[in-house]
């Protein structure tokens, strides 16, 4: 660098991660082995988002920016040969979304740093990212503490002629939920026909859609759990659970060109039939304290949650109710085949038609890498890049993989084991799917 030795931002207490409102402090290290002149120094502190409509574009679409703060910590002078510091700080304003990144745009902060030299003299520029996490608080959900719902009725033809119908239904225990976390999916299938069914699959899935002309959905299978088919004029329960890993919040508030979203989807194959249920994720759990308590248990038809709640499609006017319910045909149980945090094949994800539409970039990166156990996670975004952390006057650490996906349960390190089984932890009197009596 010539003249100039060092030049670099810092943080006070080596902070990375601050919050809307909050005051970021640090300050700008210059050390010179001869003297500078400069006809400034100044510091700027800039929030934005960008996206494009390209993968990994750097040339954005479409901007938007949230603050863009200029300081001038020294006018017009000279450094003399050695040391210097020029302490800054800014507030970062109340209204500003999430730090994210993502294929196809990203909400990024930095400080920048610059020299300005006198004419025909080089300017010497210094930056430094921060994350901002905007905390979303799930007990600010309407009704976030109810089970979400979905029933599909489907009909079995082979060379056009009907050979019965189908029910697939699905419940979660609750519509939000937190990194750690454990989602409750209990499934129903009637199999009233003469057909087994293909295998069921329940899949938790991430929807990013950047905003441009031309909208861009990027999906993403976060966890798969596979279970086997169901006999021919069988009905067939499926109670199973899925980890939430590391994940960006649903939403972004303040954002206006990025949205994030979460689904359940369960599937059966053969007869392709799908359900959604929306789910949050969020930051602060759900309060299920007795003041405000879990949705009361549904009887086995689940009239009791279904107020207010609209089904992907109505059941067809046929005599499938009192199989669903006690008195009809006897239930069995699925057994699971297979429980991944990821698509074990590392291809890209292939959706169903029904359940998203126009979907470019539906792919898995192949880059993962087991993260450092020791640092706390701040995760800006599935399959994009996670800065770990440390608290306190301790040096961050982070991440040297810039593409990490949700690793296998086997090799997780929070939780530290797979998920208990379905009965295990639907144990408790005060749970929604307790089995029936």
């Amino acid at each position: 660098m010539g003249k100039l030795q060092e030049f670099e931002i810092t943080f006070a207490n080596n902070k990375v991660v601050y919050s809307p409102g909050e005051s970021i402090r640090g300050s700008v290290k210059i050390r010179t082995g001869n003297s500078l002149q400069y006809k400034a120094i100044k510091v700027n502190c800039q929030g934005s988002c960008g996206i494009s409509n390209k993968m990994n574009d750097p040339s954005w679409t479409l901007e938007e920016q949230y603050f863009n703060s200029t300081l001038s910590v020294a006018d017009k002078g000279t450094l003399a040969a050695g040391e210097h510091n020029f302490p800054f700080q800014f507030v970062i304003p109340v209204s500003v979304p999430t730090s994210f990144e993502g294929p196809f745009g990203k909400i990024v902060y930095r400080v920048r740093a610059v020299i300005d030299t006198p004419r025909f003299s080089k300017d010497y520029k210094s930056q430094k990212p921060f994350y901002l996490l905007n905390l979303l608080n799930l007990n600010e959900v309407p009704d976030i503490d109810h089970s979400s719902y979905a029933v599909i009725t489907k009909k079995f033809n082979y060379l056009l002629v009907k050979t019965g119908t189908l029910m697939l239904k699905a419940r979660s225990d609750l519509r939000g939920y937190i990194p750690g976390q454990v989602i409750k999916l209990a499934t129903e299938i009637h199999n009233k026909s003469g057909k087994d069914t293909g295998y069921v699959l329940a899949s938790l899935i991430q929807k990013v859609t950047y905003k441009t002309k031309r909208p861009v959905f990027d999906l993403r299978t976060i966890a798969e759990v596979e279970g086997a088919g169901v006999k021919a004029g069988k009905h067939a329960e499926w109670r199973e659970q899925i980890i939430v890993p590391p994940l960006p919040q649903s939403a972004l508030a303040c954002c206006g060109l990025i949205d994030i979203d979460y689904f359940i989807q369960v599937s059966l194959k053969s007869p392709d039939t799908v359900v959604t249920l929306p789910i949050y994720i969020g930051n602060i759990a759900v309060n299920l304290s007795p003041s405000r308590p879990i949705a009361s248990s549904p009887d086995c038809c689940g009239a009791a949650s279904m107020a207010g709640v609209t089904p992907s499609a109505p059941p067809v006017e046929e005599d499938l109710g009192e199989g669903l319910c006690a008195g009809g045909v006897a239930s069995e149980e699925i057994p699971t085949k297979s429980h991944s945090q990821q698509d074990p094949s590392g291809q890209p994800v292939t959706m169903s038609p029904s359940a998203f539409g126009h979907a470019p970039g539906a792919a898995l990166p192949p880059g993962r890498r087991r993260p450092d156990a020791s640092a706390p996670l701040f995760c800006v975004s599935t399959g994009a890049t996670i800065p770990f952390f440390t608290e306190g006057n301790v040096t961050p650490v982070p991440t040297s993989c810039s593409l990490i996906l949700p690793p296998e349960y086997s090799s997780w390190d929070y939780p530290h084991e797979p998920p208990p089984t379905y009965e295990e932890s639907c144990s408790s009197a005060n749970s929604s799917f307790n089995s029936r009596q």
